[in-house]
């Protein structure tokens, strides 16, 4: 066993890597800067995990999704990996802090948004970091040729002046063409860069387009056919309710989740899905990054999704443990009319997007000339109430502005309540003399946890008000007079997601929306639609295929499985039919079964099983009974 398997073993209890995981690992630990391109459910943080610990120092993990770093942040401290998260939650004080401790400490990760990276603060810092790796996660974010284009990618790049020569960088994304990949390795500098490459097929996965102008008979007609835990994808979160209510008026076990949602809602329905209580969940994109459920057997797609990069990534959640699952996307003439209506709304004209810069300034309270770095609670319901805005073309409009590099917009993120003591013993000692309520309070609290005159400690007011025989509220109010008197950094819990002004507020006549660059973006989008288009409509070539190609994979074989294979291969003959016979007759020899359960069970390539299967129907050696299952003719 050598250092990465015995780093492998030892944290992950794994005794073997995965596909091109060891090739990835030897490239950025020999030095090299390399991109990784790996389909979701590939492995990608166990490429930078496993180098980064097999040196000294610390890795600098950029992603842009918050949620995401602190549930891997969490993941690896339970390993016992010690690692921290700085992100546009953290108050200044807390940034300071965790950047002492990974400049003097022995923090072996820090996951940080892009946006962090420009600050004063962290640059300075970073230059007393022993860096042995800088891992890029989402890396297609660099590339204005990308789905997902964020300004405050092109930091990154920077970095290099910060660090000595030859730290290497590593680039991790799912999704990326030809063209995404060269940009890539450009902006980020790459020097004698490498590509290590998975082959974006996904040989367990069936890709199926569905025509239906009735989607919703045709989801059930899905969903009853094909076993196990599934995801419904739709776009407004008005979907989500009305689907899952369809699904459970139909006898199915469904429920829906959107960003409406409070914390505690979507966690819990998320909970519920994971755990198998719920079998289906009807959800906006909002919901998947980051969620690892290997054994999600379906993923249904009502809307066509706005780029095969999209699709890829959303279809690519079915499936992780490489058993065989559907990807089913739901087609109708009318999509096309509605894709280009997107359109539309995705691209708001220049003015309109100004007036929703105003707007916004208006709502913060932000006068002319200042604002620049300042971070405010947003709620984007309660900005286009107040302001009479269309939600879907606001937003649009925000993120334009954001690509702009006018403003920062953040998801909602539950930060919890943290506390550190800001004055010395002596003086906490004289307060606790003088105060026999606050006395009891801060021994409770100097009990339950540690370091916290050094750095921020997680608190739980419940769990203190339960202990000191209180209210939650009277905590708080405790908290927040030792906060008052200079004792304590007390931050209450926070969940609402935050708007940050990169920019100094300006003018009408000062905000410049670049027409160049929102002329390209558009027609990118546009290009994207109409490649995602183009899949939903094609029938003269496997959707395999079709995705790899758009990929730059040109060399794929036709996958055999999806419905343009299945309805053009070979007929089997008299014999192959024979030999399948039997398993079909054992499969159905206990209870009849949904078509995808049966196809499941016979461990066959699908398309023989599906003609196997229509043969015993035709020659009536088998039947569909009153709820549409199949069983065998005794």
């Amino acid at each position: 066993m050598d250092q990465f398997e015995e780093i492998l073993q030892r944290y992950w209890g794994y005794t073997s890597f995965r596909s091109v995981q060891r090739q990835i690992i030897e490239s950025v630990h020999g030095g090299t800067d390399t991109l990784a391109l790996m389909p979701t459910g590939g492995g990608k943080s166990i490429t930078f995990q496993v180098p980064a610990l097999a040196k000294d120092g610390i890795c600098l993990v950029i992603t842009p999704l918050i949620a995401l770093m602190k549930d891997q942040v969490e993941q690896l401290k339970r390993r016992g990996i010690k690692a921290e998260a700085i992100h546009s939650g953290l108050s200044a004080r807390e940034q300071d802090i965790l950047l002492d401790n990974c400049a003097y400490g022995d923090i072996k990760f820090l996951y940080l948004s892009p946006e962090r990276l420009g600050t004063d603060l962290f640059r300075e810092r970073a230059k007393k970091f022993n860096v042995n790796l800088v891992a890029i996660d989402e890396a297609h974010c660099i590339s204005q040729w990308g789905y997902d284009f964020r300004p405050s990618y092109l930091k990154i790049a920077e970095l290099r002046e910060l660090l000595p020569e030859g730290t290497p960088f590593l680039a991790l994304t799912a999704t990326a063409t030809p063209e995404v990949v060269a940009d890539i390795q450009h902006q980020l500098q790459f020097r004698n860069g490498r590509v290590v490459q998975m082959s974006f097929a996904r040989e367990n996965l069936v890709y199926l387009v569905r025509e239906a102008e009735d989607k919703h008979k045709m989801l059930l007609k899905v969903v009853r056919g094909l076993p196990g835990s599934g995801v419904v994808y739709v776009r407004s979160r008005q979907k989500t309710k009305d689907i899952a209510l369809m699904l459970q008026q139909n006898g199915i076990s469904a429920d829906h989740y959107n960003a409406g949602l409070s914390m505690e809602m979507r966690n819990q329905k998320q909970a519920d899905w994971q755990s198998g209580k719920t079998r289906i969940i009807v959800a906006t994109n909002a919901f998947g990054m980051g969620i690892d459920k290997p054994d999600v057997r379906f993923v249904a797609h009502i809307d066509l999704p706005d780029s095969p990069e999209a699709y890829f990534q959303e279809a690519g959640r079915a499936g992780r443990d490489l058993q065989l699952a559907y990807a089913v996307l739901l087609f109708s003439h009318s999509d096309a009319l509605r894709l280009q209506q997107r359109i539309d709304t995705t691209f708001p004209p220049p003015a309109e997007i100004k007036q929703v810069y105003q707007a916004l300034g208006n709502h913060l309270n932000v006068p002319y000339g200042a604002g620049r770095g300042l971070s405010y609670d947003f709620s984007l319901m309660g900005f286009c109430t107040a302001h009479r805005l269309n939600a879907n073309r606001a937003l649009n409009a925000l993120k334009i502005l954001e690509q702009e590099g006018y403003i920062e917009l953040t998801e909602e993120v539950d930060n919890p309540s943290r506390l550190l003591f800001i004055t010395n013993r002596h003086e906490l000692y004289k307060h606790q003399v003088a105060n026999a309520n606050a006395d009891r309070l801060i021994k409770l609290i100097l009990r339950t946890y540690t370091g916290v005159f050094t750095q921020y400690a997680k608190i739980d007011e419940d769990l203190l008000a339960k202990q000191l025989s209180t209210t939650r509220n009277e905590i708080y109010q405790a908290l927040v007079q030792l906060d008052k008197l200079h004792l304590v950094d007390y931050i209450p819990r926070k969940r609402t997601p935050m708007v940050i002004l990169t920019e100094e507020r300006l003018d009408d006549q000062n905000l410049r929306i670049d027409p160049k660059r929102y002329a390209e973006r558009r027609q990118r989008f546009e290009r994207k639609a109409t490649a995602m288009l183009h899949y939903a409509q094609s029938n003269d070539q496997c959707r395999s295929q079709l995705l790899l190609e758009y990929f730059g994979q040109t060399d794929g074989p036709p996958c055999g499985k999806c419905d343009f294979c299945t309805q053009h291969s070979k007929p089997l003959s008299r014999s192959e039919i024979d030999a399948i016979v039997p398993q079909i007759e054992h499969a159905l020899s206990h209870t009849p079964l949904p078509d995808e359960a049966l196809i499941d069970s016979l461990k066959l390539n699908p398309t023989k099983a599906i003609q196997a299967i229509q043969h015993l129907l035709d020659t009536q050696r088998i039947r569909r009974n009153t709820h549409g299952l199949i069983e065998w003719r005794k």
